[in-house]
């Protein structure tokens, strides 16, 4: 079919401003101007909630909003300024100097002597100010001469300066849900266009709902390009069918970044832990596909087979350093299937930390208490000192009396490697070999009592 001017040629339809229509994206033109045209973020904006209470009443000086792209920062920061009747000035935390941040300080100044009008700085990106650049800021939010909302896709607690945040309402925005992105894609049908030029189907809504993850300036795009590539039909309207937006959006979007690296990584290492090996495969399923090192991932699981699993299952290491090996080797995309095996055995293995927890008890000891000294009969014996004090004198040698020798190791013994219960996996036999040397232990020391 033919590519039309959907702006001129599909039917007879009016648009009021054309121009205007032709430079701004769908997702600038359905920009929300109050909360009840806000879609989505109710924890944050529900009738009672901290944040929606702040601005009704006015009462704040600081706002920081964090969360995935296309959630709806810069539009909340928008709907504060007007429903607060606040000038509202933008700043790129990418573009943006300290320069510019004195200017927009001294108009707000001048702004609110000569028209008692107060400011609010939107800082888009404030992630990416350095800390001199987020230390200017702050005088200017200490008295009240500017309101600062910044936007990030980052984490606040490792990107924005400890001082500005405790002067700050930290907000975390989710990613809409797929009943959001629908209500979106509906109101942009209806008033995104001429009345009725384009008609989106169910499928065509219901796939880019999903494809988009949360993200409706991802999903506005999509429709705005499947409409502009579109012809009309015979009755003059655009129809978007689940192929044409499949062809939109090429391939489905993942929200990953620097938080998505350490929560996906947190939640395939729970899920092994927590034996649910579907779980797991999910996990590392999303990390290979939103690119993770290959290597980063084997490390984890190498870490892991050590720590959650050590001597439950003492193949579990040598699976997971054997895949490390093989995935470096081989490479993608046949390493995902090293990585499914090592993960799928890790997280079925039998789960035991007390390797892990001894040595930290140990180091503890070591770091905070003071150091033992070591028993004259385990010191060495070859050199000067050891043979004129005679160190290793009375050492036993367990292979002299069947492999076990009963004697002291630390001049005050400490349990350190506890394996609770009669043990899982192979520490169960471990935990019956450490019974029957307590067993023999206690029959030397009560016959050395009765001597």
């Amino acid at each position: 079919m033919e590519q039309v001017d959907f702006l001129t040629d599909c039917g007879d339809a009016a648009v009021k401003d054309e121009a205007q229509w032709r430079i701004q994206p769908l997702a600038a033109r359905l920009r929300p101007h109050s909360f009840d045209q806000y879609v989505g973020q109710q924890h944050l904006l529900a009738p009672g909630k901290l944040l929606r209470r702040a601005v009704d009443a006015d009462r704040f000086s600081s706002i920081i909003l964090s969360g995935p792209p296309g959630t709806g920062k810069t539009s909340l920061a928008e709907i504060i300024a007007n429903t607060t009747n606040s000038e509202f000035v933008r700043l790129s935390g990418v573009t943006s100097t300290v320069a510019d941040i004195r200017k927009e300080v001294a108009n707000a100044v001048t702004r609110l002597h000569l028209h008692d009008k107060r400011t609010i700085l939107f800082v888009d990106e404030i992630h990416r100010f350095t800390k001199s650049q987020q230390d200017s800021l702050l005088p200017d939010v200490e008295n009240g001469n500017i309101r600062l909302i910044g936007a990030t896709t980052y984490n606040p607690q490792f990107y924005v300066v400890g001082a500005l945040l405790s002067r700050s309402l930290v907000f975390q925005l989710e990613s809409l849900s797929e009943a959001d992105i629908r209500q979106l894609l509906e109101r942009a049908v209806k008033s995104g266009w001429a009345d009725d030029l384009v008609v989106l189907t169910d499928d065509a809504a219901e796939f880019l709902a999903v494809a988009c993850e949360g993200d409706a300036r991802r999903a506005l795009n999509a429709l705005e390009i499947a409409v502009s590539t579109t012809g009309c039909n015979a009755e003059g309207r655009i129809v978007i069918t689940r192929t044409v937006a499949e062809e939109s959006i090429q391939r489905k979007f993942m929200v990953y970044g620097d938080d998505g690296h350490y929560d996906t990584a947190s939640a395939f290492i729970k899920s092994m832990r927590g034996s649910d090996p579907d779980a797991a495969i999910y996990y590392l399923a999303k990390m290979l596909n939103a690119g993770e090192d290959i290597r980063f991932i084997a490390r984890r699981i190498i870490i892991f087979a050590s720590e959650d699993i050590g001597n439950a299952d003492p193949r579990a290491i040598s699976v997971a350093v054997n895949a490390m090996q093989a995935v470096d080797f081989v490479g993608l995309p046949e390493a995902r299937i090293i990585l499914a095996q090592a993960v799928t055995y890790c997280a079925t293995a039998p789960k035991s930390n007390a390797s892990y927890l001894a040595i930290n008890a140990a180091l503890k000891d070591v770091e905070t208490n003071r150091i033992q000294p070591i028993p004259n009969h385990l010191r060495d014996p070859h050199s000067a000192g050891g043979q004129e004090n005679q160190h290793g004198k009375d050492y036993i040698y367990p292979h002299d009396v069947g492999g076990y020798a009963v004697q002291d190791y630390m001049m005050v013994p400490v349990k350190y490697y506890n394996i609770p219960g009669n043990g899982v996996g192979y520490e169960a036999k471990i935990k019956e070999r450490l019974n029957y040397f307590d067993q023999m232990r206690k029959q030397i020391n009560s016959k050395e009592m009765q001597k």
